[in-house]
């Protein structure tokens, strides 16, 4: 009797990683960009398992499986046919917040115009730049939604070394504007808001959102960049 099953699963398996990778940058919502070769040689390594199954069951090698790998057939053919999203606000609201490393200096802000920050260089300045260069600038920030249970929000990011499992995430606290859709992606152009004293970790990582633009979601959602 011949068992298709384990074939079934591989072939799947193999074509869901083949098509996160080779065709568009889906696979950038699960792992980092350097991952991204590593997965699409998983996936042809896993297609011509299925085919070396194939031949082995025709010979009458296979064993057959339990009935219980049928289970596994929907969830592979769901990863087949529709991806996942990236992480978002609800594993925003519930992971480690990121602990921004000390800068060893700053680079002097434009002297005039608003500025274009990272979170976690905002983050690093408000909290560090004795300088105290921020104050009193326009800054422009990007990221998606994440509400909080206070009625107020958080502009996000999520930080991986390698893959989303192990996601951190980097967080600045939204003032004066009402708070979108959780994972919305915005730019948003403020002022730093005043609360502790800036340039310690006393200051208050937030910022007065004057104006604010929804944005698509970027291909690389895990890389915290200024925006453009």
């Amino acid at each position: 009797m011949k068992h298709p099953v384990p074939a079934v699963l591989l072939l799947l398996v193999g074509a869901a990683l083949l098509r996160i990778t080779l065709f568009g940058d889906v696979a950038l919502r699960y792992v980092q960009e350097p991952l991204r070769p590593y997965l699409a040689v998983t996936g042809a390594v896993l297609i011509l398992a299925a085919a070396l199954s194939r031949v082995r069951d025709g010979r009458g090698d296979g064993h057959g499986p339990p009935r219980t790998a049928w289970l596994l057939v929907p969830p592979a053919l769901a990863l087949l046919c529709w991806a996942p999203p990236a992480l978002g606000s609800y594993t925003a609201a519930r992971n480690n917040p990121k602990i921004v490393a000390d800068y060893d200096h700053f680079d002097p802000l434009p002297t005039h115009g608003a500025v274009h920050l990272s979170l976690t260089e905002f983050t690093a300045r408000v909290q560090q730049e004795e300088a105290q260069s921020l104050r009193g600038r326009t800054v422009v920030l990007s990221g998606f939604v994440t509400p909080r249970t206070d009625g107020a929000w958080d502009l996000s990011r999520l930080l991986v070394s390698c893959c989303a499992a192990d996601s951190q995430s980097l967080t600045v606290r939204m003032h004066g504007i009402h708070s979108p859709a959780a994972d919305t992606w915005v730019t948003v152009t403020g002022t730093w808001h005043p609360s502790g004293t800036l340039g310690t970790t006393s200051a208050a990582v937030a910022l007065n959102v004057d104006s604010l633009q929804r944005i698509p979601e970027p291909k690389r959602p895990y890389v915290d960049r200024p925006p453009a």
